[in-house]
């Protein structure tokens, strides 16, 4: 998408009508002189030039765009294309997506005055900075799109040698697909087999990690035989360990099936990475995904510093 950045406004007071200017300064915490910055993930609000006159259209309104409480107008923006942790460039600026949308809420502004509603409950676009620098009305613009990387790893020395099918690891990679169809992500699934040796995990574990990868997926290796050695390397490439989902998954299923609680596995944080290690069976694998997917995006955005 090329984007053209029709208007800059901003409001020295929150409440306050934002007025447009001609040029800003972007600086760390968000746009110099405006309400919204700080240290917080929403300091800079988007809106697409598209939407502003789709909506007066549909209202029979002219409203101005300060008018709908957003800093930045871009026309060339598909709203719909626009996904978490994507990235707009204006110049030597650079702005990343960390919210789409927001709870509707009554608030004073001639726009949900007149009609109830704004668009900005629906398309208005959170970003925060990432380099800042000078904006100017009229300048071109780009929007990058970024892939949400997961690895998945299945640990099998008979997989791994061709002796028997990995069923786990698509069985992740089929959820996973279908887990991300209608959500705010450009999913990008990896799949690997390897054999159940600690040093070849532990080198695709800090491979993740330094790639940025969001998370990875381990299945296998979880139990308490001798060549069950993913939990003992997950916990020591981890940062954190998030203790409660599994926890809560032995429990759950271990009350009827007792053989789960004898399962090892773990769940926690390498840096931005957030790490899963499943059981090596296919049922197992459906069973913890169906929790672990219950909050999977709430923890990557609180791994990114904007989940509360």
């Amino acid at each position: 998408m090329k984007l053209k950045l029709e208007a800059i406004c901003i409001s020295p007071q929150r409440g306050m009508i934002k007025q447009e200017v001609e040029e800003a300064e972007v600086v760390p915490l968000g746009i110099e002189g405006d309400s919204h910055s700080g240290e917080w993930s929403r300091q800079i609000t988007i809106l697409a030039q598209e939407s502003i006159d789709k909506f007066n259209s549909e209202h029979g309104t002219c409203f101005k765009t300060g008018e709908f409480a957003c800093n930045l107008v871009v026309s060339g923006l598909d709203v719909s294309k626009v996904a978490l942790f994507d990235r707009f460039r204006f110049n030597d600026v650079l702005l990343e997506v960390t919210m789409i949308g927001k709870e509707p809420h009554p608030y004073n502004s001639p726009v949900y005055e007149k009609t109830g509603t704004n668009i900005m409950f629906t398309e208005g676009i959170f970003c925060r900075v990432i380099t800042p620098g000078e904006i100017k009305k009229g300048y071109l613009g780009s929007f990058i799109e970024m892939p949400f990387k997961i690895k998945v790893i299945t640990l099998s020395d008979r997989a791994s040698s061709g002796e028997y099918e990995d069923r786990s690891g698509p069985e992740i990679e089929n959820i996973l697909e279908e887990h991300f169809k209608n959500s705010r992500f450009h999913p990008h699934i990896e799949k690997i087999i390897i054999a159940d040796e600690a040093e070849l995990l532990r080198n695709r574990l800090v491979e993740a990690k330094e790639e940025k990868y969001a998370a990875v997926f381990t299945t296998g290796g979880t139990g308490i035989g001798p060549r069950d050695i993913t939990a003992d390397t997950v916990i020591e490439e981890c940062d954190k360990l998030i203790s409660g989902i599994m926890d809560m998954i032995r429990i759950k299923y271990g009350s009827e099936k007792p053989n789960v609680l004898l399962s090892r596995s773990v769940a926690g944080t390498m840096d931005e990475t957030l790490v899963y290690t499943l059981p090596g069976s296919p049922e197992a694998v459906t069973e913890y995904m169906i929790e672990i997917l219950k909050s999977f995006e709430h923890a990557y955005q609180m791994l990114k510093g904007c989940g509360h």
